[in-house]
């Protein structure tokens, strides 16, 4: 792992999870099912859960769904799922964590908007309500200010200062200033109100990339509550991957952010679990964390006009990712793993040494043949139909034997070679 100096921050348990501090950054995902439907809510939990995420958000939004976290957080215990689970309030949070105290007793913390509480007078006791339901149930609070749902009557009040002033600010450099106002004063008066500071989480989240690392900035500076990260509305497939990582992982070199959401909107019928991969490998190919063994692959050129090596590079990917659930309990240390699967001679051998174990497959005119390489030593040259699942053993005996408890772990000055027989 590289060596990046995080911002210090207060820690805040959440569940059975350490928040902030020198905690590692934590995955966190949100369903997008009904919640009142609490089979399919639990279902989706679980398959998050199992996905990597360290904690899942729900919708609390109707007196129906209300009833039914209890019910999902049983289901969930029914699985063996013990991630926390966090509460989605908006508008009428006080009424429900006051109405139905199983439903504020299940969560493992709130997230509340300071700009969907309530507006003039009913908003400070609609938020209260909220706080002393943590204080009694003690559970912590993500106060989350998002750009698109910003309290209008701060903006106003805001703009209007800003407009007497001889030299006045840009309009988004005042809607970035009231989002930090709105989460520090909202924090300032949750703990007047007696939740403790290390029970408060913060997140100012907008949908363009320069203006969030903007409002993060600032904010990291002017508090140490842990910090929330996530490009909201970040929007589907690349152009979302992109501008989330393209925003967040400035702000993660700096140091900045304890937890990690990435919004993705899914295609029709797509895999909700795609937002936790992306979080994951974000986190990991900036040296961060580790959450599965990477594979190195090359792009592919004219030298390599067959789609074998690809196929091959998918195959042992998802091979990878498919077992760690089994792995991560049984091989410690499994998840720092390096693989390459190389389409030809050019880069093939080179990248294949560097890695914990790699192939390089022939490519256009070459022999058709394919050099494996362990620890940096070639070990074994496999050839004809078999290669890919000749390459998959070898990969799993590497696992067994180098990461089982007792083994002793691959290091660059001490190299073993794989016997043949690991693949017959």
């Amino acid at each position: 792992m590289v060596s990046i100096t995080r911002r210090k921050s207060r820690q805040v348990k959440v569940g059975d999870k350490l928040i902030g501090g020198d905690a590692p950054i934590h995955v966190q995902s949100m369903t997008n099912t009904d919640t009142e439907d609490a089979e399919a809510t639990a279902k989706q939990v679980a398959e998050l859960a199992r996905a990597g995420s360290e904690a899942v958000r729900i919708t609390v939004n109707t007196m129906e769904a209300a009833r039914q976290v209890a019910n999902i957080r049983n289901r969930l215990a029914q699985m063996n799922v013990k991630v926390p689970l966090i509460g989605d309030f908006h508008f009428n949070g006080h009424k429900l964590l006051t109405l139905f105290p199983d439903c504020a007793e299940a969560l493992d913390k709130y997230r509340i908007n300071p700009g969907n509480v309530g507006h003039g007078a009913k908003r400070d006791d609609q938020f209260a309500a909220m706080i002393e339901a943590a204080c009694k149930f003690g559970k912590p609070v993500r106060i989350g200010v998002n750009w698109g749902s910003l309290d209008p009557e701060l903006i106003a009040r805001m703009m209007d200062e800003n407009g007497k002033l001889a030299d006045p600010l840009e309009a988004d450099a005042v809607m970035r200033e009231a989002l930090i106002r709105s989460a520090l004063d909202s924090a300032a008066k949750a703990e007047e109100l007696g939740l403790p500071g290390d029970r408060i989480i913060l997140s100012c989240k907008v949908s363009a990339v320069q203006d969030l690392i903007a409002v993060y900035r600032d904010l990291a500076r002017r508090c140490d509550y842990p910090l929330h990260l996530g490009l909201t509305e970040a929007g589907m497939g690349s152009k979302g991957i992109v501008a989330s990582t393209a925003a967040l992982s400035v702000l993660l070199q700096e140091g900045i952010g304890d937890t990690l959401r990435i919004s993705l909107t899914p295609e029709p019928g797509g895999d909700r679990t795609r937002e936790v991969i992306v979080a994951q490998e974000i986190l990991q190919t900036m040296g961060l964390r580790s959450f599965t063994p990477m594979v190195a692959a090359c792009p592919g050129c004219g030298r390599t006009t067959s789609t074998f090596f690809q196929e091959l590079a998918e195959n042992i990917q998802s091979y990878l990712r498919n077992q760690m659930p089994l792995w991560k309990t049984q091989y410690p240390g499994v998840e720092e793993m390096h693989v390459a699967v190389m389409g030809c001679v050019v880069n093939g051998p080179g990248e294949s040494k560097l890695a914990n174990i790699g192939i390089s497959l022939p490519g256009n005119g070459e022999k058709p043949v394919a050099p494996v390489y362990v620890d940096g030593e070639k070990s074994v040259t496999l050839k004809g139909e078999n290669i890919a699942e000749e390459f998959k053993a070898i990969v799993d005996y590497y696992v067994r034997t180098r990461y089982a408890p007792g083994a002793a772990r691959p290091t660059k000055s001490r190299r073993k070679e794989i016997p043949i027989k690991a693949v017959a």
